[in-house]
């Protein structure tokens, strides 16, 4: 079933990143039928391919709110029926389920300096889209330790000696105390933040890991629009692509 899976989330830009089966601290749905669930496959992206598919989507084109999601649902839930499985998703909430948590059990990501997750290849360039509920590991082909994870794995960050994100935002947002988003958000917003704006947050881009992966600009633009829109104490931001 690995390689029928792996290639029906292929069609559409995305991976299969890990799974992990759930212990009793891990509430969830049983399936539609009724069985119960023993194991977790994290549905993710990295770099731009995903993007490639998601522009040539209905939902990318009618102006209607959460393309992304919208999108991401749609194809998610047809390969869910597909294998007979049943898909959760990071905006279902609230409460909302423990996407972070669930992605350090499926596969070898770490939080980063920024927060985020980082991949020893991928590097910051990653995302999880859904996690899809079946009854079995089997057929999925994925290398299990004795807690049903699949972590293995070194973390980049712990031979980085300079760690560049931490020095590279303009407004020195990412501190030992944590990270300021709404200067962050301050900054982005404004005739000061284009770069950060159209091409993707510098502390992000400084990262030397995953260069492979770093999304598009049209991409980076979407998404750091996204995370404006999303601030509610936000003045009217610019739009992306204003000229200066």
């Amino acid at each position: 079933m690995k390689d029928d899976l792996t290639t029906a989330l292929a069609e559409q830009g995305l991976l299969l990143r890990g799974g992990f089966r759930p212990g009793p601290e891990t509430p969830l749905p049983s399936l539609p039928d009724g069985r119960a669930v023993d194991f977790v496959a994290m549905i993710g992206n990295a770099g731009p391919e995903m993007w490639r598919h998601f522009v040539r989507s209905p939902e990318y084109r009618d102006s209607k709110p959460d393309p992304m999601n919208r999108w991401t649902k749609r194809v998610v839930d047809a390969i869910a029926l597909r294998f007979g499985s049943a898909a959760l998703y990071p905006s279902d909430g609230p409460p909302y389920y423990p996407f972070q948590r669930w992605a350090q059990q499926a596969e070898a990501v770490f939080p980063s300096p920024l927060g985020i997750l980082v991949h020893p290849r991928f590097g910051l360039w990653h995302a999880y889209r859904a996690a899809l509920l079946f009854t079995s590991a089997d057929g999925l082909a994925l290398k299990l330790d004795d807690q049903g994870q699949n972590r293995a794995g070194d973390h980049p960050c712990e031979s980085c000696a300079d760690k560049p994100c931490l020095s590279a935002c303009p407004v020195g947002a990412f501190t030992g105390a944590g990270y300021r988003v709404d200067d962050c958000a301050a900054h982005v917003g404004s005739a000061a933040g284009h770069d950060c704006r159209t091409a993707y947050c510098r502390a992000r881009r400084a990262c030397p890991v995953g260069l492979d992966y770093i999304y598009d600009q049209e991409q980076a633009a979407f998404h750091m629009a996204a995370f404006l829109s999303a601030r509610p104490n936000m003045t009217k931001p610019l739009v992306v692509g204003d000229e200066e």
